[in-house]
């Protein structure tokens, strides 16, 4: 029996570490939530493993782009909904014409299926491919006997949470390009048009104004260390990266992610659209609320509103419904909470954050585009007063001299 060695989530929000001897990946996870661990990393003694936050292997494993595994249950639900058994479905789509990736991934499902395991478990011989939410999804849909409604679930899912993906990388990404091109723009004057000016001011002879001083003084140092400012501007976003992978680091930057004006709104709907989705898509195909939190959790892609969902899940344990805890977090609006409050008293709690996830899908593109139209005026503001600037300093001695020369 090989032994598995994993990272954790207690209950108490701390990470722990250690080894476990169970016959499967799926043996290992159930004897971890046994004991009321949450698995964040899962691998083999000596081998790849699965980092199971982020759905990808790590150690050699392959991915697969959203797309491709979203076409791929889209078939997959069509050719099961005709009646067509499991195994000649997957024969039919491992035939090529997708990404090497996946092809390799159903041909490996085939073979476990064909050799009498469960769709479920078959999948979890890729989790790189197939993550946790895809394996509890198909499992309840085949425990249901519903696998093509629940494989047309998962492949709306997929498609709206790529959507949201897409829509708020795009908001993020749009400034950070903004703020590249202007900085190339501003260094590009400062290290090749000033220096010229400055060749023509020595050869004047006069004294220079201090905004001329101060620009040239700018220019000098940017030609002095150019390769020391592009070190500084590489090594601040890889530190900062390198600090997100900690625990520590991480809640510090999401804490300071949700305090920004109109990113942390951004952040917070995008958050809770993920999260509100991911409950309804397992909800709605029978998974245990217990489990579904869990899975939820991690697609928040915020630790502060994974760990809130975290805490309604204990409190879901003694007894409470999901609204109550939720409504005692400051990052849960109140519609938000008293919308899952009718769902739970009514019993359409899986329709019901559908709904708050479709709402927030639209506040996200709402919000990314507010974003956009605020900080595209705001850039050609800061950057046309620094290209003023720098005019206004390079032509105020020759105005200088032209007056003295009147």
């Amino acid at each position: 029996m090989p032994t598995f060695q994993f990272q954790a989530k207690a209950m108490n929000g701390k990470t722990v570490s250690g080894e476990l001897d169970a016959a499967t990946d799926v043996e290992a996870r159930v004897k971890l939530r046994s004991q009321k661990l949450i698995p964040i990393k899962l691998k083999v003694k000596g081998g790849a493993g699965v980092d199971e936050k982020r759905g990808f292997s790590f150690g050699g494993g392959e991915s697969v782009k959203a797309h491709d595994l979203q076409v791929f249950t889209r078939q997959f639900a069509v050719l099961v909904n005709a009646g067509v058994p499991v195994v000649q479905s997957l024969q039919s789509m491992s035939e090529g014409g997708r990404s090497p990736a996946l092809t390799r991934a159903i041909r490996v499902v085939l073979g476990e299926v064909e050799k009498g395991k469960r769709l479920a478990e078959a999948l979890a011989m890729k989790p790189n491919v197939f993550d946790e939410m895809y394996r509890n999804l198909i499992r309840a849909g085949e425990e249901g006997g519903v696998l093509d409604e629940v494989l047309d679930r998962l492949a709306d899912y997929i498609e709206k949470a790529a959507a949201l993906k897409s829509k708020v990388t795009g908001a993020l990404w749009y400034p950070a390009i903004i703020i590249l091109v202007a900085f190339g723009v501003i260094a590009g004057i400062m290290i090749f048009v000033i220096p010229q000016f400055v060749e023509m001011f020595e050869s004047m002879g006069q004294e220079l104004p201090g905004l001329t001083l101060m620009v040239i003084g700018a220019s000098k140092f940017f030609v002095a260390y150019w390769y020391a400012i592009i070190a500084v501007l590489i090594a601040i976003p890889m530190s900062v990266k390198q600090y997100y992978k900690t625990k520590d680091g991480r809640r510090f930057i999401d804490e300071i992610m949700l305090m920004l004006p109109v990113l942390g709104d951004l952040v917070q709907k995008g958050g809770i659209a993920k999260i509100a989705r991911t409950l309804s898509t397992l909800l709605g195909a029978g998974v245990r609320i217990m489990d579904s939190i869990d899975i939820a959790a991690t697609t928040a892609g915020n630790v502060v509103l994974e760990t809130d969902l975290l805490k309604a899940k204990d409190a879901i344990a003694k007894g409470k419904n999901l609204a109550e805890p939720l409504s005692q977090s400051k990052h849960f609006p109140k519609m938000v909470c008293q919308m899952i409050k009718v769902g739970e008293d009514t019993g359409n709690l899986d329709a019901m954050l559908s709904k708050i996830a479709d709402f927030y899908e639209s506040e996200v593109e709402a919000t990314a585009e507010a974003m956009t139209s605020l900080i595209e005026p705001l850039l050609m503001v800061f950057l046309g007063g620094i290209i003023a600037v720098i005019v206004v300093a390079m032509y105020l001695p020759i105005f200088k001299l032209a007056s003295a020369v009147g």
